[in-house]
C-alpha cells in the first residue's frame, strides 16, 4: 500500500482581517486623536453635593421624626403648626413670601448651573494625546512658563503674565533697547511658548512693552 507523502504546506487562508494574526487592531488614520475635541474636565462639586445632602437629610429626618410622633399619639412639633397655619393663611403677595419664593429660585438656578457647567474654569485642557490620553494645565503653570519666556528676552526687565482661558496678557519693561524691536521678540517667545504648552484652546497673546518709570 502506497502512502502519498505530504506535500509543502501552503499558506493558509486568512479568516479574518490582515491585523487579526498579530492581535493588533486596524491602524488608526493619522491626526485623529488630534481631530477629536478636547473636552474640558468637569469639577466633582463635593462642597455643594455634601451641603445639599446634609439639608435634605436634616429636613427629611426632621419630618420623620415628627411623623412618628404623631402616629405614636404624641402631639406634632409646635413649629409644624405654626408653618403650616402661617402658609395657610398668608397670602401670596405678601412680602416674605415673594422673598422666599425669589430665595428658593435663586438656589434652584444655582445648583442647576453646577450641574450644567463642568466647572475647574483654572484648570486650561491640553491637546488628547494617544489612546485617549488626557491632561490638563493650571492657569499658574501657564503664567510661569510665560513669564520665564518674557524675562528671556533681551532688553526685559521684567514681566508680569496674567493667562485666562482664551487670553493672556504680557506685561513687560524694557531697560535697554527700542520697544518696537523688544515687543517684537517678546511677541515672538510668547507664540513659541503657547505652542510648546500643547492646549487644546491656545489663547490670544496680547503684550504691552513699556519703559521704567523715570526715577525722581
Amino acid at each position: 500500500m502506497n502512502r502519498a507523502e505530504p506535500g509543502p504546506a501552503g499558506p493558509e487562508p486568512a479568516h479574518g482581517p490582515p491585523d487579526a494574526a498579530t492581535g493588533a487592531g486596524p491602524a488608526e488614520p493619522r491626526g485623529r486623536s488630534g481631530a477629536r475635541r478636547a473636552g474640558r474636565f468637569w469639577s466633582v462639586r463635593r462642597a455643594p453635593a455634601a451641603l445639599l445632602a446634609l439639608v435634605v437629610l436634616g429636613a427629611a429626618g426632621l419630618l420623620l421624626y415628627d411623623l412618628v410622633s404623631v402616629r405614636a399619639g404624641r402631639p406634632g412639633m409646635s413649629w409644624r403648626k405654626v408653618l403650616t397655619g402661617d402658609l395657610a393663611t398668608r397670602s401670596l403677595d405678601d412680602v416674605w413670601t415673594v422673598a422666599g419664593a425669589g430665595v428658593a429660585v435663586a438656589l434652584g438656578l444655582w445648583l442647576l448651573a453646577l450641574a450644567l457647567t463642568p466647572g475647574l474654569r483654572s484648570v486650561l485642557t491640553m491637546r488628547p494625546g494617544p489612546h485617549g490620553l488626557r491632561a490638563g494645565l493650571g492657569r499658574d503653570a501657564v503664567e510661569r512658563v510665560l513669564h520665564d519666556r518674557a524675562v528671556g528676552v533681551a532688553g526685559v526687565a521684567s514681566a508680569r503674565v496674567r493667562a485666562g482661558r482664551g487670553k493672556a496678557a504680557v506685561r513687560a519693561v524694557a531697560h535697554f533697547r527700542e520697544v518696537p524691536e523688544v515687543r517684537a521678540d517678546v511677541e515672538a517667545a510668547m507664540a513659541a511658548g503657547v505652542r510648546e504648552l500643547g492646549l487644546a484652546r491656545p489663547p490670544a497673546v496680547s503684550v504691552h512693552v513699556v519703559r521704567p518709570p523715570r526715577k525722581g
